[in-house]
């Protein structure tokens, strides 16, 4: 049903790749304050001696930085919601959900318990390893961290789930007329995206196999539950305990937060354990909570038209 009611709106593929591109143009633009704060520090020739996106993103204090780099999905989030309806004539719930309305309750349960499950997870890496961490803990810094985090992350990670597990999973949706093709598309176009990362050049492109695992755990999640809000709440979750409670000096979240993880990443086994252990173990807690069945249709069967008769006026 959550793709489907895309076909109720002005569904036409062409809107969806200029709505993209519209998007794409709006967060660029959106990144003229980081760059000018950048060159406002070093000088206009700063951006000729940086070799890689770390080294991009340590030249300002952690927290101007954070502010800067989430500020452009805040400000392309707000004009997602105002194109959709010149250009879909479509409401922000179609594309968020296929229930009557905006289930907060599911955001919730998935904010609380990924965030519960991560501090513990934490918690317990820090007691059995604790030299793998230095404590990084100031307070005003972690404060300003706190307001920044808890305003901007969840603004920056709904806009991607808006994006690509609601719109774009709807465009490719009634494009191919089945739910495979969507899924997987997104995916891998989420996990491409994050190719820039300095946690990929870090640990290596075996690191895309963890974002775009990501990005298929949350659009199963999305086709099952036939809305994204258990994604929006989980996506939140994952990013704001990363921004607040642990950090390194290769991740992009360079932040004050509690600890610093000193330790030399892992390439095979911290990457493949979320995909194969944690996301299907997830799956299978909303799967109980929420009674989701016919798995194989929800995730490969066809995407049919409704008839006139349910199309709105």
């Amino acid at each position: 049903m959550f793709i489907q009611q895309a076909f109720k709106v002005q569904h036409e593929f062409w809107r969806y790749l200029i709505v993209s591109v519209l998007l794409f143009a709006v967060h660029t633009i959106a990144q003229i304050p980081f760059m000018i704060a950048i060159f406002m520090k070093e000088g206009p020739e700063a951006l000729s001696g940086i070799s890689d996106t770390a080294d991009l993103l340590s030249i300002l204090e952690s927290n101007t930085t954070l502010f800067l780099i989430l500020l452009p999905f805040a400000v392309a989030l707000l004009a997602f919601f105002l194109l959709l309806k010149p250009f879909h004539k479509q409401s922000i719930r179609s594309v968020t959900t296929a229930r009557s309305k905006i289930d907060w309750g599911r955001v919730w349960f998935a904010f609380l318990l990924w965030a519960i499950l991560t501090i513990v997870l934490t918690g317990v890496d820090y007691f059995l390893s604790p030299e793998d961490y230095v404590v990084n803990f100031k307070r005003v810094p972690f404060l300003i961290l706190v307001l920044i985090a808890c305003l901007l992350v969840p603004l920056q990670t709904s806009f991607e789930e808006y994006l690509f597990r609601g719109y774009l999973m709807q465009g490719f949706g009634v494009l191919a007329k089945n739910r495979w093709f969507p899924l997987m598309m997104t995916s891998v176009i989420f996990g491409a995206l994050h190719f820039a990362n300095p946690e990929v050049d870090k640990i290596g492109n075996i690191a895309m196999v963890y974002y775009i695992g990501t990005g298929l755990f949350l659009g199963i999640m999305t086709l099952m539950d036939d809305g994204i809000e258990l994604a929006i709440g989980y996506h939140a979750a994952n990013n704001l305990i990363a921004a607040l409670l642990v950090t390194a000096d290769w991740t992009v979240f360079k932040t004050n937060s509690v600890l610093r993880d000193i330790s030399e990443p892992s390439t095979g086994i911290d990457i493949l354990i979320p995909v194969l252990v944690v996301y299907p173990i997830l799956l299978l807690v909303f799967a109980r909570k929420y009674k989701w069945k016919n798995w194989d249709e929800k995730l490969f069967g066809r995407v049919i038209p409704p008839t006139e008769s349910e199309v709105q006026p």
